[in-house]
């Protein structure tokens, strides 16, 4: 149990709202934090519950997303070891403004409301971390806003190809990626429908700017996919 205890303070010291807590505070922080485990698929927490407190993800992955009444899905975040969700509505009282589950078998730890509450009390640096975390998800969503508005799918399934890129592999053909499991969540992360997404990578593949091979995708050249998105503007 100890040893848990200490890999659960090693967590919570790689989020960036905990930074700078001293071992004390971590170990008084971690005593709090309960561990929960998900599957894949599994929910985490939904849209307009009455929020309960934050979660860090310890390992694993979460996808936060909004959902409408049609069951069309809009994938806002997908975060990762170390990132912290829901630390919005611990502070305004309100519910949980999105959705969230889990991509793949994940380990989060819950951190009550009441108990994050207290921490920001006895360290103010700690809520001014949160303003700057909130900050950067708001620029973000506004991001996914002027994509959404005033762009093309075309640009956005583009730009979402490069964002992979960053982290492919590169090989003699280009730079291999991984797509998201389905066409479906593909199509929940830039905002379109799953007909869509087929269509424009069956035409990337057509014109030679990729090679597709089931979730498998290499660029051949990822210049001339920016060219793509300078062609848009």
């Amino acid at each position: 149990m100890a040893e848990t205890k200490v890999d659960h303070a090693l967590t919570l010291a790689r989020v960036q709202i905990f930074s700078g807590m001293t071992e004390s505070e971590l170990a008084f922080l971690s005593q709090r934090a309960v561990p929960r485990r998900f599957t894949a698929g599994d929910t985490v927490f939904s849209e307009g519950e009455p929020c309960a407190g934050l979660y860090v993800v310890e390992s694993g992955h979460i996808r936060i997303f909004k959902r409408s009444a049609s069951g069309r899905e809009q994938v806002l975040s997908v975060e990762g070891p170390g990132s912290s969700v829901a630390e919005l509505p611990v502070f305004d009282g309100g519910s949980y403004p999105a959705s969230v589950n889990a991509i793949d078998s994940a380990t989060l730890l819950f951190v009550s409301k009441q108990d994050f509450q207290a921490l920001c009390l006895a360290h103010p640096q700690v809520a001014l971390k949160v303003l700057r975390v909130v900050g950067a998800r708001l620029r973000r969503l506004v991001g996914i806003i002027e994509e959404l508005s005033f762009t093309t799918v075309r640009h956005r399934l583009a730009s979402l190809l490069l964002r992979l890129a960053r982290n492919g592999k590169r090989t003699t053909e280009g730079v291999e990626i991984t797509l998201p499991a389905t066409n479906q969540e593909l199509a929940s992360q830039i905002g379109t429908v799953r007909e869509l997404v087929s269509r424009n990578l069956s035409r990337f593949q057509s014109e030679g700017l990729v090679k597709i091979d089931g979730r498998s995708v290499i660029i051949h050249d990822p210049k001339a996919l920016e060219a793509e998105l300078r062609s848009a503007e």
